[in-house]
């Protein structure tokens, strides 16, 4: 399904870039909090902030053209950080009183806030749904009290236990806990009753993921004696038999959710629909016409200037005149380069999608994607039918190389 004029669907990401301290695992664009010189809010400078990302949104719509964002419906937000849980309820009701006289939002939008169980309270839960915010991700990783030191989360596995309560408490009945395994020194037993437990809460949704060192962490230069292959594999296997049997299909590499409640908004990034993307260091995608005189579609990747500070004073350079101070890169998808972004997103997707969304989504015909989906399938690696692009259960486990096929020569 399309969002307008044959065009995707189309999402918005907002990023908050502050979390209380940097985790050691953690590669996200995130910084700890402290005030700006001269700013009335305290520790963060929110209404500033809520300001740039209002004025920043103000700037990607006058930029672009009216086929490319005016128009259209926003099907689903979705508020990551950092810790976007340290913004008021009062600041996301200013944001979105902001946001619904820019853009259009559909009746039924989706609308995400990522939250750290150290820094909510129920009383905070109930301002964020007056505010509008309709589902909530709440970053547990673990209830294990030593695995959370290691991690350096700020939070206990009681905090964790009561965020999720705290959650249903004020109305959301959509929420979902992200969990974590493969943590240093974990056991199969470990992992599972982590598991056990956000089952419990009865989630609506649950992202169930390995820990992964990446690099520019404290943890990929003070690297962490993690579990061996054959206990991540163990952990693997038996958390996602676990997982089905109480009700969670996996429907993405990393992603469970009870019937009818899939993350719309992953959903739109993972079948390379569109998004705006506002806030420090965010990323957008958006689809347009190439234009009279070029062939298919033309699918530009942007993204914003990093840091909180340079992204607060961009702001200033934006109301003094200089309207793309905000942005950091706005490109084309080099063509040499779409089959492999396609990819790297539609296959994570455990039921794929129908071969025809290539050409419904970039305006070229796949000829050329031919010997690679012949030489997977022949692997085993993809499902061998022209109707869809699915990877197996074997190619899901072994996915990159998979998504490598498809990387310019």
């Amino acid at each position: 399904m399309t969002g307008h004029a044959g065009l995707p669907p189309l999402s918005l990401y907002v990023h908050m870039p502050w979390c209380v301290r940097k985790c050691p695992y953690c590669d996200f664009n995130s910084h700890a909090a402290t005030g700006r010189q001269g700013s009335a809010d305290g520790i963060l400078p929110e209404a500033e902030y809520i300001a740039a990302l209002l004025l920043d949104l103000d700037r990607d719509l006058a930029g672009f053209p009216a086929s490319a964002l005016h128009e259209r419906e926003v099907v689903s937000v979705f508020i990551g950080g950092g810790t976007p849980s340290l913004i008021s309820p009062a600041g996301y009701a200013a944001l979105f009183a902001g946001l619904r006289r820019r853009l259009r939002f559909a009746a039924d939008a989706e609308i995400t806030l990522e939250a750290n169980p150290g820094t909510v309270e129920q009383g905070l839960f109930s301002g964020y749904r007056e505010a509008g915010i309709n589902r909530l991700s709440i970053g547990v990783q673990t209830f294990q009290g030593g695995q959370l030191e290691a991690l350096g989360r700020i939070h206990s596995g009681g905090e964790a236990l009561r965020a999720a309560e705290s959650a249903r408490a004020a109305g959301f009945d959509n929420f979902n806990l992200d969990l974590m395994h493969g943590l240093p020194g974990q056991t199969v037993a470990q992992a599972l009753d982590d598991l056990r437990q956000a089952i419990a809460l009865a989630p609506a949704h649950l992202s169930w993921y390995q820990l992964t060192l990446e690099p520019n962490t404290v943890f990929y230069r003070q690297r962490p004696v993690l579990p061996d292959d054959d206990v991540l594999a163990d952990i693997q296997d038996a958390g996602q038999a676990l997982l089905a049997e109480a009700g969670y299909g996996q429907y993405e590499v990393s992603a469970y959710a009870r019937p009818g409640r899939r993350c719309r908004h992953n959903l739109n990034y993972w079948r390379f629909g569109d998004y705006i993307g506002i806030g420090a260091g965010a990323h957008g995608k958006l689809t347009m016409p190439a234009g009279p005189d070029a062939a298919g579609l033309h699918i530009l990747r942007t993204s914003k200037t990093r840091t909180p500070t340079d992204y607060l004073a961009a702001a200033d350079a934006v109301r003094a005149g200089r309207d793309d101070a905000f942005r950091a890169q706005a490109e084309a998808v080099a063509e040499d380069e779409l089959a492999f972004e396609f990819m790297l997103n539609v296959l994570r997707l455990t039921e794929g999608v129908p071969a025809a969304s290539w050409q419904q989504l970039t305006g070229r015909d796949d000829r050329g994607l031919q010997p690679a989906r012949r030489a997977l399938a022949g692997q085993g690696l993809l499902v061998a039918d022209d109707a869809r692009w699915q990877a197996t259960a074997l190619g899901q486990r072994y996915l990159n190389r998979v998504i490598e096929a498809f990387l310019p020569e």
